[in-house]
């Protein structure tokens, strides 16, 4: 009964960052949140950062284009990462729309934002990467959150455009709504868990150091909480991405990040732990125990298995032990409706167990580079 028990348990902890914490967010306090009229907004700079993004370039001048039009007093950084492509060629030929920084060694993308924000005067910063496109109409109401003195970070909501293409990207596409949803219960009731890199805006004068092979948008959108403020989910901010369609592609990506993740976990830590309970834990919930997700799987089968066998259904335990790599090696190799789908979500929260190991070894990831597939 006590390896049931055991078994049991790790099972919870695996999907309590998607099931029970989120239905505990509904029974905490609401805080409301005092948005402007938009009739004073603060002054805004849109920034990203772009390394050997050609092809998407074209669609990203048209989209500054269109915000531009709707909101004239924005202005537009970007820093190219020493490009060997027409990057920075394509950046540098619209000097009437943005300012292009041009490196002349790769520094990766937390140094690049960081150069971008030391040259920068407005009150606040709107963060975004080369191919993600923001809804124009989406400028005015992001803004509008500050004008409630306590906000000072917001996080937008990332739509994919391209589910079907493949399992890889309805199942990164699925994640991503359930991934929106619980930020929007976090915000609700205080502030979420770091923003995504892909459309946040932050209070310029609270902007952290962020040291260069940390993952940047996580480490500065959680210094606005540690400075005292609030950051929070703005479901009417909405922006859009391709999200990559190849298994492969999509791994690399998960343990690249899932290891500057850590990395950063273990640089904001103390003062996560310094936040109080109610923080500490939204924090361990949406953050470390999704991290560990493949370390409570594997510990939940032995358990099972255990169990098993001290019943006398050792036979039950072998065949599963046979049965699960051989389903696994099927649904990764032939497209089969459900099971491609659960070996695409066990790859992913399995590559993303392998970043945490890398952070452990000591492994950095301080550049990137675009998905061939994207």
């Amino acid at each position: 009964m006590l390896l049931a028990i055991f078994a049991a348990v790790f099972v919870a902890l695996f999907l309590h960052p998607y099931i029970t914490y989120p239905l505990t967010l509904k029974f905490l306090r609401e805080k409301p949140i005092k948005k402007g009229d938009g009739e004073s907004l603060p002054s805004a700079t849109l920034v990203f950062c772009a390394y050997n993004e050609e092809r998407s370039l074209p669609s990203k001048i048209e989209n500054l284009e269109a915000i531009k039009a709707l909101n004239p007093e924005i202005e537009f950084m970007a820093y190219a990462d020493l490009c060997s492509d027409q990057t920075v060629p394509m950046l540098k030929s619209r000097p009437d729309l943005l300012t292009a920084v041009a490196a002349t060694e790769r520094t990766g993308k937390a140094f690049g934002m960081r150069t971008l924000v030391s040259m920068i005067k407005s009150d606040i910063i709107i963060f975004t990467d080369a191919n993600v496109l923001l809804d124009p109409e989406s400028v005015k109401p992001m803004l509008r959150y500050f004008a409630d003195p306590d906000v000072g970070g917001v996080a937008g909501c990332l739509h994919y455009i391209n589910a079907g293409e493949s399992v890889t990207a309805g199942v990164g596409s699925a994640y991503w709504r359930l991934e929106e949803s619980i930020k929007r219960l976090e915000s609700r009731c205080g502030s979420i868990m770091g923003a995504d890199g892909s459309i946040f805006a932050l209070r310029r004068a609270h902007y952290p150091e962020v040291p260069p092979h940390l993952l940047d948008d996580m480490i500065s959108s959680m210094g606005m909480i540690f400075a005292g403020l609030r950051l929070v989910s703005a479901p009417d901010v909405v922006a859009y991405e391709r999200n990559t369609t190849a298994s492969a592609d999509e791994f690399r990506r998960k343990r690249r990040i899932a290891c500057r993740a850590f990395n950063s976990h273990k640089h904001v830590w103390p003062q996560v732990a310094a936040l109080g309970p109610a923080m500490v834990y939204k924090y361990l919930s949406h953050k470390v125990l999704r991290w560990l997700g493949a370390l409570w799987l594997f510990l939940a089968a032995l358990f099972g298995a255990l169990a098993l066998v001290a019943w006398g259904l050792g036979w039950l335990a072998l065949a599963g032990l046979v049965l699960a790599p051989a389903l696994f090696w099927l649904g990764a190799r032939r497209n089969i409706p459900g099971l491609t789908a659960v070996v695409e979500i066990l790859t992913s929260i399995g590559a993303t167990f392998v970043g945490v190991v890398d952070s452990f070894r000591g492994q950095t990831y301080q550049t990137w580079t675009p998905a061939a597939s994207r």
